[in-house]
């Protein structure tokens, strides 16, 4: 029999509402999409449905059982049904979760009925028109932190991400950059104001020489390692060893000091000892013997580079004793008013960059300054905000620079004034696109092409347009070259942030740096072992893209990326030096993401392996069928000291699961998960589970038994084919859209699954068939 784990017909709700955005845009007409292929006719209820149901339902839910408080036997038609639609959604999420009836049942619908069933549910609670596609509501969405930093990389060529120091990024539907969750705290509107300055400052030289200046951090600047207390008069204490530290950027590289203005709280029998140290290299040790109200300040000379450095000064000797008779000598602690850097100390000459020769292309002579001036802003603010700037808009932006120059300001500082301002305007911040009719939902229309390419980069490079999809976006040929062009970008380096942002939440292999494995119960874990299990995820989902092989690899492959330390904790021989490279397995231990330690770690408590952590990780990430959480009055398993649970982790379950109402849900999230019991918390291989011999083998219902991890690759592969391509299409829809997939959406879903085997499941044909699809070239009115 083949189980059905499609994904739930659900939605996330909104959580928090974005910021708004006036602006005006530009509309370009665009050519007709194909239309989506005509639906098939709906089933009857009363002779197809209802027959089903009281057949496989009425035992617990009808003839008068209502377990779970629900009782389908009232349900006689479809005007009743539509008039308790929640309760057919539950029913619905339980068929497609192949939740219902129970795997312990041995009556079981076929596939085909329960496809039957679903499909009517579907068509009666959620009718869609195939041939008129609604391509949703699409909310105009800022830039989140990884966008803002490769947008401002990629529009002004530096390696600057002041994005790092923003709030996180709120996640719905399992991504961070959908429109409805991604708010604009105010705190976040002055990072910005401060990161334009910062970028441009590194981007554009306003002078020729840079003369000497100070930066100064007091303590509500300072980042520190040390517990602090506050003292009075703007003073803190260290009270532990750590240190106190700020970013500095240093506009060219020279001679600097360091200053600290320190003191001590002096105990025991040495005075407070201090380092300095510039990007945690110690520069200089000093002892600190005076008190508060004799401070002194020290300093340390160094050779600072462009750029952005870390300065700090650490507490290194702390001491208490609770018995000294005297309070004021129980403890020593390090004072600090505040932090200074100061340089270059002689004037240096700075040498045009190219990125200044790329914003400034043009230099002015004469009188014709304004209008070089002109030119170049709307080069820059085209390409910031992704479309042509508007005259009027350049109006406004030329009036700053007029300002400038009012104020005796150079040409290059009166020009950065009017790009700060395009960086910080929510043209910038904010992804918009032209609407004709904005107010009418009903109007549905194509998107232009600068949005069709912003709504392209950002999928695939999660970030701005380059110079070839904005050249053809100019002369409306982006549609005509969109099969060349996607697969232009998957091949380029920036297609990474598809493994990093998409892939990297999607299998949730972001949470690996968050694993925290027990350190005495795996002496082998080790920081450069978790570097390495990230680095095979990524270079084995680089591959698949960049060779555009078969998506289906994900589940099962006969390789992997591996270099001597990994491949030695895996068990394999032949494999030497740091590099990685590609390995092809000789048996069928490995094989896809599946066992691959990034994955069974993050699937595993930190002393031991999680067979439900694993099959839920399973059944909700691959195969788009998330169970549904344990009842609130299950009770807590408690360990009974007079019959204690015996043998294996598996054994202990079983015991356990004999709770009758976690055994729906546990037979088949455990059977998944103990099939890859042969590997241990951390990912390496194991026959025994302390002394007893590992047993992997299981059944996932209607008699489809497997033994072992490459006997249930298989089984996803062969049985279970169809979910995991519906679950991987959804999952990169969301992203692609920046909004949850809907009912709605489901002919635009099926259309892109239809094109998939004709073209060997590779991935580029799926990122195509996306950016085809109504919703990423459509859009309507609000």
């Amino acid at each position: 029999m083949v189980l059905s784990f499609n994904l739930l017909a659900r939605r996330a709700a909104p959580a928090v509402a974005s910021w708004g955005v006036v602006a005006s845009f530009c509309f370009l007409g665009l050519s007709a999409l194909a239309k989506s292929p005509a639906k098939t006719g709906t089933p009857s209820f009363e002779k197809q449905i209802l027959p089903l149901i009281q057949n496989y339902c009425f035992d617990c839910h009808g003839d008068g059982m209502s377990k779970g408080d629900l009782a389908l036997d009232s349900y006689t038609n479809t005007a009743a049904v539509l008039g308790n639609r929640k309760v057919w959604e539950h029913v619905l999420q339980n068929l497609k979760a192949s939740q219902m009836p129970p795997a312990r049942k041995k009556s079981q619908p076929t596939a085909q009925e329960r496809t039957l069933m679903v499909k009517w549910v579907e068509d009666t609670l959620f009718p869609v028109d195939c041939d008129h596609p609604d391509p949703g509501r699409v909310t105009v969405r800022r830039l989140n932190r990884n966008e803002y930093n490769r947008t401002l990389r990629d529009l002004l060529g530096i390696d600057f991400q002041p994005a790092d120091d923003f709030p996180q990024d709120d996640v719905g539907y399992g991504f961070d950059n959908i429109g409805d969750v991604l708010s604009m705290p105010p705190v976040l509107l002055e990072r910005y104001i401060a990161a334009a300055e910062q970028a441009l400052n590194e981007a554009i030289v306003t002078e020729a020489i840079v003369n000497k200046r100070v930066w100064r951090f007091d303590p509500t600047n300072l980042e520190a390692t040390a517990p602090l207390e506050e003292r009075s008069a703007g003073w803190i204490a260290l009270v532990r060893e750590g240190d106190v530290h700020a970013r500095v950027r240093l506009p060219v590289a020279g001679d600097y000091l360091l200053r600290a203005r320190a003191a001590g709280e002096q105990a025991g029998p040495e005075p407070v000892k201090m380092a300095m140290a510039v990007n945690d290299q110690t520069l200089k040790t000093v002892e600190v013997p005076e008190r508060r109200r004799d401070a002194k300040i020290h300093e340390v000379r160094f050779q600072g580079q462009k750029g952005p450095q870390k300065v700090s000064v650490s507490y290194l000797n702390n001491y208490v004793n609770p018995k000294e008779k005297d309070p004021k000598k129980r403890d020593r602690n390090m004072l600090l008013e505040w932090l200074e850097v100061e340089g270059p100390l002689s004037p240096v000459a700075q040498p045009l960059s190219d990125t200044h020769r790329r914003i400034f292309f043009k230099q002015p002579g004469g009188r014709n300054a304004r209008a070089v001036a002109e030119e170049i802003v709307e080069r820059f603010a085209s390409r910031a905000w992704r479309r042509p700037v508007e005259k009027a808009e350049l109006k406004r932006l030329m009036t700053l620079f007029d300002l400038a120059q009012g104020q005796k300001d150079t040409f290059e500082k009166s020009v950065k004034v009017a790009l700060q301002t395009v960086l910080v305007s929510p043209r910038f911040l904010f992804r918009g696109e032209a609407q004709p009719d904005p107010d009418n939902p009903k109007s549905v229309h194509p998107i232009d092409e600068y949005s069709l390419g912003s709504r392209l980069s950002y999928f695939l490079w999660g970030s701005m347009p380059d110079d070839r999809l904005f050249q053809l976006a100019g002369a409306r040929q982006l549609r005509r070259n969109l099969e060349s062009e996607v697969r232009r970008m998957l091949m380029d380096s920036k297609s990474e942030s598809l493994v990093t942002s998409f892939v990297g939440q999607w299998l949730q292999t972001r949470n690996l740096e968050l694993a925290s494995p027990d350190r005495e119960k795996f002496k082998n874990f080790t920081e450069e072992l978790r570097s390495d299990f990230a680095s095979e995820t990524r270079l084995f989902v680089t591959s698949l893209i960049q060779e555009d092989r078969s998506v289906l690899e994900l589940i099962d492959a006969n390789y992997s990326f591996l270099n001597e330390r990994l491949a030695k904790f895996y068990g394999l021989e032949g494999v030497s030096g740091s590099d990685f490279r590609k390995v092809l397995f000789q048996d069928r231990r490995r094989g896809g993401v599946l066992t691959q330690g990034s994955i069974l770690t993050i699937t595993s408590n930190p002393t031991r392996t999680s067979p439900v952590k694993r099959g839920k990780w399973v059944l909700e990430t691959l195969l788009g069928a998330p169970p549904p959480p344990p009842p609130p009055n299950v009770p807590e398993l408690k360990v009974d000291k007079n019959h204690p649970l015996t043998g294996t982790l598996r054994q202990k379950m079983e015991q356990h699961r004999a709770n009758p109402m976690c055994a729906s849900c546990h037979t088949r999230m455990d059977a998944i998960g103990f099939a890859f019991e042969n590997y241990d918390a951390i990912g390496a291989w194991r026959s025994k589970d302390g002394e007893f011999p590992i047993d992997v083998s299981g059944e996932l219902g209607g008699g489809v038994r497997f033994n072992g991890p490459a006997e249930l690759r298989q089984l996803l592969l062969k049985d279970n084919r169809a979910e995991f391509l519906r679950c991987m299409t959804e999952k990169m829809m969301t992203y692609a859209l920046g909004r949850g997939v809907e009912p709605y959406d489901r002919c635009a879903v099926q259309q892109v699954l239809d094109q998939l085997p004709s073209n060997g499941y590779r991935f580029s044909a799926l990122v195509s068939a996306i950016v085809r699809s109504a919703p990423f070239q459509l859009r309507r009115g609000e």
